[in-house]
């Protein structure tokens, strides 16, 4: 990922959580590059790479193992001798979830815990040991599963609710702010090394002028500048009027549409 931009904050914190062995949770705008921090960091670091997209419907338990009960099921309706033997151990049926694939792998890894702030509020709670002591206990086999080597743990937020202090507490902590113009020339040049300066310098004074209306609901993030930008390089769009083109890459709601031709 040679167009991912690792600010020195970002860096700094991520230094500092690899130090502590905490998990490092970030926060910011959508679109900001919270979730591809981790990848970035599997991929330069040369390490596996093991992703939980947290739901609403998420359950702690479920990034460390779960019960395959339905396979089991199927399984016993079987009469061959194969299946029997197979149905007879319970252990065929145990799945493990990211953070125990991460556990038993024998080196470090990279675990990304997507979204934590979709799940319920005592989903943080949940995991509290075992991201502190860095194992857990599976009831069915009675088998204590410890971290062979202690992964790098990133966990995102984008702040639809609040996180509760006892997990936090166990977390470093980094705030992701939306970057600067001149950040901002360096993640299109990352993305689009032969775009012209002069087009770049007016795409962004277009972007900019939107973000700064305070009524709109959703301001438009990195990732839809780089779609914009990717659709006026193909499409050879000129930037000459103050019309903005390919408006729907950056709004993302009538209302807010309305809003800026106001």
């Amino acid at each position: 990922m040679a167009d991912y931009i690792l600010s020195d904050d970002l860096k700094e914190a991520v230094q500092v959580a690899e130090i502590t062995k905490r998990p490092l949770l970030l926060k910011g705008e959508p679109g900001t590059g919270k979730t591809l921090l981790a990848s970035f960091l599997a991929e330069t670091k040369n390490l596996p790479f093991y992703r939980w997209h947290i739901k609403s419907t998420s359950l702690a338990k479920e990034g460390l193992y779960f019960y395959d009960a339905v396979s089991r099921l199927n399984d016993s309706r079987f009469p061959d001798e194969e299946a029997m033997n197979r149905v007879r151990e319970v252990r065929n049926y145990i799945r493990l979830g990211a953070l125990g694939e991460a556990f038993l792998h024998p080196k470090k890894s990279v675990v990304l815990i997507d979204e934590i702030d979709k799940a319920d509020i005592e989903f943080p709670n949940d995991l509290l040991l075992e991201l502190d002591k860095m194992e857990f206990f599976i009831p069915e086999t009675k088998e204590h599963i410890v971290a062979k080597e202690r992964p790098i743990v990133i966990i995102t937020s984008n702040n639809e609710k609040e996180l509760p202090d006892a997990f936090l507490r166990r977390c470093i902590f980094h705030y992701i702010e939306f970057p600067k113009r001149e950040s901002m020339k360096e993640i299109i040049k990352a993305h689009y090394p032969s775009i012209e300066t002069e087009f770049m310098e007016k795409a962004l004074a277009m972007f900019y002028s939107i973000r700064k209306i305070e009524s709109l609901r959703k301001k438009p993030s990195t990732s839809e500048l780089l779609d914009w930008i990717q659709v006026l390089l193909i499409s050879g769009e000129t930037l000459e009027s103050n019309k903005i083109p390919f408006a729907g890459t950056l709004f993302k709601s009538e209302d807010d549409y309305r809003v800026y031709l106001n």
